[in-house]
C-alpha cells in the first residue's frame, strides 16, 4: 500500500498520540516512508496442532444472553468456547442445526477449512447467526487445541499472555453529560484507565441525538473532565448521514478525540468513506461485519482507518485472524470490538496479543451488567490502567461449574 503522509498521521492519531507525538510522526514520516511487515495470515506461525483427533460431541449451556459451548474429542480431551451473546437460544439452535453435523467426526486440528465448511454448507443462510453459532466451535476447539499442548492460546501462534491497556467503554446514552464525565473521572483514579469510549447520537438516529444537544455538551464536558492526557473515543453507532457525520467529526476534532467509531450506518461503506476522508480523526468501524468478501470491500475502499472485527460476531478467531491479515496488509491497525465481560474479550486479549497490527487499547465494558459475571474464573479485572491476562493452558480460564448447572443444556454427538 503507497501510504501518504496523512494516512500515516490519521494512524498516529489512532494511537492516541499528542500533539508535540504526532508533529515528531510526520517529520519522520517525511525523511523514512513507514513501513508495513510481512502479512499475517490465519495460521502464521503457528505451532504444529496435534492431530488426529475427531470431534464426538459439542454441547451448549444457553442461560440468558450467553451460550457456552463445551467440545469433546473421542479421547476424551475438551475445550470450551462461547456462542455470540444475545438471542444466545437463538443462536444454540442454529449451531446445533447448522453447525454440529459439519464439525462431528472431523479433525479439530484442521480448523480453517472446518469454519470455511461451516460457512459454505450454510450458504442460504446468511451469515449473523450461523456466523454466530459458529464463534462457538471455533472459540471451543482453540481451547481444546491449546489445552493439548499445555499452552495458552496466542502462545500457539509464538505470543506471551501480558496485560494489555484498557479502553473503558460506556454504553450508555440515558446519562447526562455531567453525570458520564464524573463517573469516568472515578473510573480513571481508581482503576488507573487511560482510555475512554463515550457515545454520541442515538443508535441508527437518522442524524438525530439522544436528546437535543447531548452530543455537542457531551464531548467538550468529558475532555475538559479527563484532561488531555486521557485517551477519548467516539462511537455513532450508524447515527449519521455523511454531512451530518462530518459536523460531528470537526467538533471530535477540535476537542482531540481518538477516533470516531461507526459515524454512519455501518452497511453504507461509501457514506463511511466519505466522512473517513474528510476527516483528520481517524474512523473506526467493522464490528457488526461478518462477511469477509465485505471486509475485502471495506479495506480496499478504504472506508476506515481502523478495522473492529468482534470474533463472536465474525465467526471466531481463525476468521477474525484473517481480517486482521487484510487490515496489516492495508498498514490498518485492528482495535476488535469486545462490549461485554462474558467470553469475547477474554479472546480478544489473545488475538491481540497474536496479530501484529494490534491497537493500543482493548474494549472493556464498565457497565456492571450482572449477567456477565461468575461465568469463569479468574475474571477479568482492570488494575493501573491494564487488563489481566490468564495465563493458563487454553484461554486461561476455568468455565464455572455452578454457572453451567444453572443453563439449559443441549448435545449433538
Amino acid at each position: 500500500m503507497n501510504t501518504t503522509r496523512r494516512d500515516f498521521l490519521k494512524a498516529a492519531a489512532a494511537l492516541g498520540l499528542t500533539s508535540t507525538q504526532l508533529l515528531k510522526a510526520a517529520e519522520t514520516f517525511a525523511a523514512e516512508k513507514l513501513q508495513t511487515p510481512d502479512k499475517l495470515k490465519s495460521g502464521h506461525k503457528i505451532m504444529p496442532l496435534p492431530s488426529g483427533l475427531k470431534i464426538k460431541s459439542l454441547e451448549t449451556f444457553t442461560h440468558g444472553h450467553v451460550s457456552i459451548v463445551r467440545i469433546t474429542a473421542d479421547d476424551g480431551s475438551e475445550g470450551f468456547g462461547q456462542i455470540s451473546t444475545y438471542d444466545a437460544d437463538i443462536s444454540a439452535t442454529v449451531f446445533h442445526r447448522k453447525i454440529a453435523p459439519h464439525a462431528l467426526g472431523t479433525d479439530p486440528a484442521d480448523i480453517d477449512s472446518l469454519v470455511d465448511t461451516c460457512i459454505e454448507a450454510n450458504y442460504k443462510y446468511p451469515w449473523s447467526y450461523v456466523c454466530r453459532a459458529l464463534s462457538g466451535l471455533d472459540t471451543a476447539i482453540w481451547d481444546l487445541l491449546a489445552k493439548k499442548q499445555n499452552k495458552s492460546v496466542c502462545e500457539l501462534f509464538g505470543a506471551t499472555p501480558k496485560p494489555i491497556v484498557a479502553y473503558g467503554s460506556s454504553m450508555r446514552r440515558d446519562i447526562t453529560p455531567k453525570d458520564e464525565a464524573d463517573r469516568l473521572l472515578r473510573l480513571r483514579d481508581s482503576h488507573g484507565y487511560r482510555a475512554f469510549k463515550i457515545r454520541v447520537g442515538k443508535v441508527n438516529g437518522h442524524d438525530q441525538d439522544q436528546w437535543p444537544g447531548r452530543t455537542e455538551e457531551l464531548v467538550p464536558t468529558v475532555r475538559k473532565a479527563l484532561g488531555d492526557d486521557t485517551v477519548i473515543l467516539v462511537d455513532g453507532n450508524s447515527c449519521y448521514t455523511p454531512p451530518k457525520a462530518i459536523e460531528v467529526g470537526r467538533l471530535l476534532e477540535a476537542n482531540n478525540i481518538g477516533h470516531f467509531e461507526e459515524p454512519c450506518p455501518y452497511w453504507e461503506l461509501e457514506w463511511t468513506a466519505q466522512v473517513s476522508a474528510a476527516l483528520n480523526v481517524p474512523v473506526a468501524g467493522g464490528e457488526q461485519d461478518n462477511d469477509l468478501a465485505q471486509w475485502r470491500r471495506m479495506i480496499k475502499i478504504p472506508a476506515v482507518d481502523i478495522v473492529q472485527p468482534d470474533i463472536l460476531y465474525l465467526g471466531g478467531l481463525a476468521r477474525s485472524l484473517r481480517v486482521a491479515a487484510m487490515a496489516h496488509d492495508a498498514g490498518m491497525p485492528c482495535v476488535p470490538h469486545s462490549a461485554n465481560l462474558a467470553m469475547v474479550t477474554l479472546f480478544t486479549l489473545h488475538m491481540l496479543a497474536i496479530i501484529p497490527n494490534a491497537g493500543p487499547h482493548i474494549e472493556f465494558a464498565i457497565e456492571p451488567w450482572p449477567w456477565q459475571f461468575g461465568i469463569f474464573s479468574p475474571e477479568l479485572k482492570v488494575k493501573n490502567g491494564l487488563v489481566n491476562f490468564p495465563s493458563g493452558p487454553g484461554w486461561g480460564v476455568t468455565v464455572n461449574q455452578s454457572w453451567l448447572r444453572k443453563a439449559t443444556r443441549q448435545i449433538s454427538k
